[in-house]
């Protein structure tokens, strides 16, 4: 009997699993259309550039996505808050694409996938568990926060260049930590893990944008 209690545990446990991975992906794809599009709007109307302003808005929107994830006003905070992304983005597209470095943002976009996908099916396949990088990834990412602020404050490329690597690795480890988070029952909220999804991805192709940037991809 209480082994049919157990298998019948499991057997729930795992219907929830499955569900939030299935939500959260789906979600994470509408998202990352719906930036791509907040994006050619911002390239269609000519948007400028806004530097550090572009954080104001993004962490308010953080925050209402922290505190509605529990409801339908979830989903409209994350569209909005990756609306706000994808739109900010679009001046940094369009100075790439009028130095006629449109190939660094196509081979940026297949690093983002390639890393995504092998990192997410890697983590899938193995189901290791990554909950020990949680002070690791989350010390990592404000120390790198405060860095890009002082690179970007006092112009010093080579900082704003080893930021970019961080951001890299951190959300590398991100997307592994996040999905290990959903398959061993430790994330239950789709709404959350897109959002940490979406941004490892934001931060991974601008990072990689960067970097191919640095190492003489415009020329």
């Amino acid at each position: 009997m209480q082994d049919l209690y157990t298998q019948s545990e499991n057997t729930t446990k795992s219907i929830e699993i499955n569900k939030v991975l299935r939500n959260t992906y789906a979600l994470l794809a509408m998202t990352l259309a719906f930036s791509a599009f907040a994006a050619y709007l911002a390239m269609a109307i000519n948007a400028p550039y806004m530097g550090l302003w572009t954080l104001l808005p993004y962490f308010a929107l953080l925050f209402a996505v922290e505190k509605t994830k529990n409801s339908g006003w979830g989903i409209v905070c994350v569209f909005a808050l990756t609306g706000w992304l994808g739109f900010t983005l679009g001046p940094i597209l369009s100075f790439y694409i009028a130095a006629n470095s449109g190939d660094i943002i196509l081979t940026a976009l297949g690093g983002t996938a390639f890393i995504f996908f092998g990192l997410s099916g890697y983590t899938l396949v193995t189901g290791k568990d990554f909950s020990f990088l949680t002070g690791f990834i989350m010390t990592g990412i404000l120390v790198a926060f405060v860095a890009g602020l002082v690179a970007f404050l006092f112009n010093i490329s080579g900082l704003a260049l080893a930021v970019s690597c961080m951001f890299l690795v951190l959300s590398s480890l991100l997307i592994m930590w996040q999905t290990s988070q959903i398959i061993h029952g430790g994330e239950t909220n789709y709404i959350s893990a897109t959002v940490t999804l979406y941004v490892s991805i934001y931060n991974i192709f601008l990072s990689l944008l960067h970097i191919l940037t640095a190492l003489g991809g415009d020329d």
